[in-house]
């Protein structure tokens, strides 16, 4: 299996070749400028994580939506199951920037915390 993607790790974006060795199953990564482009091609041809940003409704602001994200990345194959559960939050102000909206969601370890203040 070989991959070819651009890494986002920092701003050089260095054009990645990720290939998987079967000799002795181990990938081999091309093209990246530091330690952290090799681990993230790895990663990335692995188990590919994002994080979520998103809104959820709130009462008694002075908007109708409170962004949200995680506060770690999540495996991108949960990503739409996570959204499903955001969309039907709704939480009532007033709510801190960092305070947790929901807890471990999809049992992953990660939460949905507020990205502003209301």
């Amino acid at each position: 299996m070989k991959k070819e993607i651009v890494c986002i790790v920092c701003p050089k974006g260095c054009y990645l070749k990720i290939k998987k060795n079967k000799n002795i199953k181990e990938y081999i990564v091309k093209g990246n400028k530091c330690k952290r482009g090799k681990e993230y091609g790895i990663k990335e041809i692995t188990n590919p994580t994002r994080i979520i940003t998103s809104t959820v409704k709130i009462e008694n602001a002075h908007l109708r939506r409170l962004p949200v994200k995680t506060n770690r990345a999540v495996s991108k194959n949960i990503i739409f199951e996570c959204m499903k559960v955001i969309n039907k939050v709704s939480i009532k102000a007033p709510i801190k920037v960092g305070d947790v909206i929901i807890k471990n969601i999809l049992d992953t370890g990660v939460d949905v915390v507020a990205s502003r203040s209301m």
